[in-house]
């Protein structure tokens, strides 16, 4: 009976075929024609860049068109091929009008500021409302604390006035204000006047780190303001608040009092709760974040449908105890959903579950049962209707991406493990069936479910999160079914406790303590499947191509239909298999090479210089910045992981300034590490600053301690050499650390790449006597190439091909003037970003690569 059931559902979706199935789509989701028509005009439009008018003519001409037509046919009956012209003009209308709100969303105004300052940094004057509540910087790295000045704060103002040298002058557009000090004492709503320096936000300059300009832009902030003092900040009025502004304030403060007032403020739960319940991920312990992201597991810290359903869910059955009808269960609901919009951070996936919410409610004051993809594409249209250069994000993506997958492939996942597990057809006859709901309610089949969606998640998810953060997490769907059950506990006690601490607080109370102990066991579990080395696969950057055919795949496999069902898998089967094969090779170029990499990073003034040595071997010499807060996560491993680079064999340490290894504690957190290498200046003299001392009780705290230079051995082909210092040097109390740093000497096929740290004049001339016939085709300048420190002979008895300045932009601006060798490439990284170089092994520098 099953294998006659299996056979006459495969006959019913052969006959079905493209056209019937085109009228079904018609039918019962129609919307879906028009999201994607709205995706593919604003793609379109990135790419080609048409004016306006252009769109709107096409859009007329084609809305005119179906006018025509659905005028034409109306007197008798559509035909198929009828449908298929009418809902092609309603694409084609959405690919225009989803190019004119791309268009219209980028066109700025007359009068917009970016329109004033152009490419360079200007000092100016501003006016206008601050539209955002500031927020302090954060400072959970490290090494903050030999940072000498209070965090500072950041905020976004609506600029309405600029001071030229012919007056005031209207002037429009957002601008982000950074200020070196707290400013707490401003508000939204406020009207302000500025001194700041204005400037255009920057490309990232590194690989791997995040693009704040393409961030920004994407919301249409295109200026930043830097503001040193809070005093250069002047209020010129105080505007009371709009009502919804302070409907909302206090909701958002009433809600959080509600949720943690009762829990531990010491350890990591706090910061969970309230990121699982309220979107609130600001406090949430940095380590815990990793652990989440190294598991697969982020999903349940981003508020989605999870959490809305188990919100409206428990709301619903409030409303049943309490007698009400299924009307006005779904009133409350739409009023709890618009409360709880109100209360939680505006991000995609949010507002996609309350679409689909909001739906779902209405659908009872209708009598009708909503479509799930029709809903979907109205959450897409709306939210791209409201900023369209949201398909560009990864929240974004993620979150459509996986319910997709979950849609397609739910059912056929979960009713082929069904079958192979129990022997039984799945079929809609038996799921409908009361004894088969029976069936299903007990535990094992009900997690066979969530498996499934986990892995119908996974498949729609993993091109996504293998573009934007280089990983596949493949036990994914097995650690969901483990940490399902602790998540929904949380949700339901958690929001409960929210809604009955106004009711009953001290029954309140006690799910305050049940909730800190099932966040902490939580904690526990997540950190525990994020030490597995299987939990995530480090793959590295892949460009579009590849994750394109991923998804030609995936939808290939969600809507073909063969006679034969083995024709399909077989043919599944061979697109997938070079895609594994492509993603194996590429990870094993990633980590094992025949020729040596040195890449000097942008990190203004400081150094982070990677060594990948032929074979598997990486180095990592300094990892710090002066002036770029938090250096070891924003640039060296975002570096990592777009290298695709999850181990590093050393880390070397060329002295203790705080530009040369405030950046490390945040690696070693961050990826496996060898072993800290350091010499006898950095071990044994003493520390002025502390920072050296402050260092090893961190990477101590790791588990590493700090190893004699001298006894760092790789194995490759490559030689490495510490030239710098010497035994008297270190010993010589006279010497400053500069001229006690580390100096390395790489050698691969014959050429020589040498790093000179911070060594300065007395260092450059000892080392030239010890080693006269010292030549390198690659020089990374020392000191940051300061003229004041460097020996005029220096450089030219090195005879370098090309010379590396790690350095500032102010840096940069001043060694304009000072001499150089003429000869030379020079490369600069505030210039030129990152910097690669690569050695083959005959020698021959073969490319020199600038981010």
């Amino acid at each position: 009976m099953d294998d006659i059931r299996r056979k006459l559902e495969l006959i019913d979706r052969q006959l079905a075929g493209p056209k019937n199935r085109h009228k079904q789509i018609i039918s019962t989701c129609p919307l879906l024609f028009a999201a994607v028509g709205l995706v593919a005009g604003i793609i379109t439009q990135t790419i080609v860049g048409l004016s306006v008018q252009v769109w709107l003519i096409l859009l007329a001409l084609c809305a005119v068109s179906a006018v025509l037509f659905f005028a034409i046919q109306r007197a008798g009956k559509l035909t198929p091929y009828a449908l298929v012209l009418l809902s092609s003009c309603a694409l084609i209308c959405f690919v225009c009008l989803g190019a004119v709100r791309l268009a219209s969303f980028y066109q700025p105004r007359q009068n917009d500021i970016r329109n004033f300052i152009g490419g360079e940094r200007k000092l100016a004057t501003i006016r206008g409302l601050i539209t955002t509540k500031p927020r302090r910087s954060n400072r959970q790295w490290k090494f903050a604390k030999f940072k000498h000045t209070d965090p500072g704060s950041s905020f976004y103002l609506s600029v309405d006035e600029l001071k030229t040298v012919d007056g005031w002058i209207k002037a429009g557009g957002l601008v982000r204000v950074q200020v070196n000090e707290p400013v707490l004492d401003l508000k939204a709503g406020d009207r302000v006047r500025i001194y700041c320096w204005l400037q255009p936000f920057k490309e990232a300059t590194n690989p791997g780190q995040f693009n704040t300009a393409k961030y920004l832009a994407r919301r249409n902030v295109f200026i930043g303001a830097s503001v040193k003092l809070r005093d250069s900040i002047k209020l010129l009025e105080t505007t009371p608040s709009s009502v919804l502004t302070r409907i909302r304030t206090k909701l958002r403060e009433t809600a959080s009092h509600a949720l943690s007032s009762d829990l531990s403020r010491e350890g990591q739960s706090k910061g969970l709760v309230q990121a699982l319940l309220l979107g609130y991920r600001r406090d949430i312990d940095r380590n815990t974040y990793r652990a989440f992201r190294r598991t697969g597991l982020l999903h349940f810290i981003s508020l989605s449908g999870l959490h809305l359903g188990i919100l409206v869910g428990i709301i619903w059955w409030l409303c049943k105890m309490a007698g009400l009808m299924k009307r006005a269960r779904a009133t409350v609901c739409i009023i709890a959903i618009v409360i709880f919009l109100l209360i939680v951070p505006p991000r995609a996936p949010t507002l996609r579950a309350a679409i689909i919410c909001f739906v779902f409610c209405a659908s009872f004051f209708f009598r009708r049962h909503s479509n799930p993809l029709n809903t979907l594409s109205l959450a897409a249209i709306i939210l791209l209707l409201i900023r369209p250069t949201q398909l560009f994000e990864a929240g974004w993506q993620l979150s459509f991406a996986s319910v997709l997958g979950i849609l397609f492939f739910t059912y056929r996942i979960q009713g082929f493990l069904y079958e192979q597990l129990t022997g039984w057809f799945w079929s809609k006859e038996r799921r409908n069936s009361r004894l088969f709901f029976r069936i299903i309610a007990m535990p094992g089949p009900f997690l066979l479910r969530i498996f499934a969606v986990g892995i119908s998640a996974w498949l729609g998810s993993a091109g996504v999160l293998l573009y934007h953060f280089y990983v596949i997490n493949p036990l994914t769907s097995i650690w969901t079914v483990v940490a399902f059950p602790l998540v929904a506990l949380i949700l339901t006690v958690g929001y409960l406790k929210i809604i009955l601490s106004f009711l009953l607080p001290t029954f309140a109370q006690m799910l305050g303590i049940m909730v800190t102990g099932l966040a902490d066991l939580m904690i526990w579990l997540v950190k525990g499947i994020a030490a597995l080395p299987i939990s995530q696969i480090l793959i590295g950057h892949v460009s579009l191509t590849p994750i394109l055919l991923y998804y030609c795949i995936i939808v290939f496999a969600a809507f073909a239909y063969f006679r034969r069902p083995v024709v399909k898998k077989t043919i599944c089967t061979a697109l997938l298999l070079p895609m594994i094969v492509f993603l194996g090779i590429t990870k094993w170029q990633r980590t094992h090479r025949d020729n040596l990499v040195v890449t000097t990073l942008d990190v203004s003034h400081g150094q982070a210089i990677l060594a990948q040595f032929p074979g598997q071997a990486n180095v990592l010499f300094d990892a710090g910045s002066l002036f770029i807060a938090d250096v070891g996560t924003r640039i060296v491993a975002a570096f990592l992981d777009y290298s695709g680079i999850n181990k590093v064999d050393a880390i070397v340490i060329s002295h203790n300034d705080v530009d040369h290894i405030n950046g490390i504690p945040e690696i070693v957190e961050h990826c496996k590490v060898g072993g800290v290498y350091a010499n006898d200046a950095f071990l044994n003299n003493p520390d002025q600053w502390k920072t050296g001392k402050f260092l090893k009780q961190l990477l101590s705290e790791s588990g590493l301690e700090i190893s004699p230079l001298k006894e760092l051995a790789l194995d490759t082909e490559a030689n490495i050499r510490i030239l710098w210092p010497s035994d008297n040097a270190v010993r010589d109390p006279d010497l400053s650390d500069n001229d006690r740093s580390a100096v390395s000497l790489m050698e691969f096929g014959g050429s020589k790449v040498l790093l000179c740290s911070d060594i300065e004049k007395f260092a450059q001339g000892k080392l030239l006597e010890l080693f006269p016939g010292l030549r390198a085709e690659v020089v990374v300048v020392p000191h940051h190439g300061s003229p004041r420190t460097l020996r005029s002979d220096f450089l030219g008895q090195l005879e370098p091909e090309i010379l590396i300045y790690s350095c500032s932009r102010k840096d940069y601006d001043k060694l304009q003037t000072a001499e150089h060798i003429p000869e030379a490439q020079r490369l600069y990284t505030p210039k030129d970003g990152a910097i690669t170089i690569c050695v083959d092994n005959n020698g021959s520098i073969k490319s020199v690569n600038r981010y």
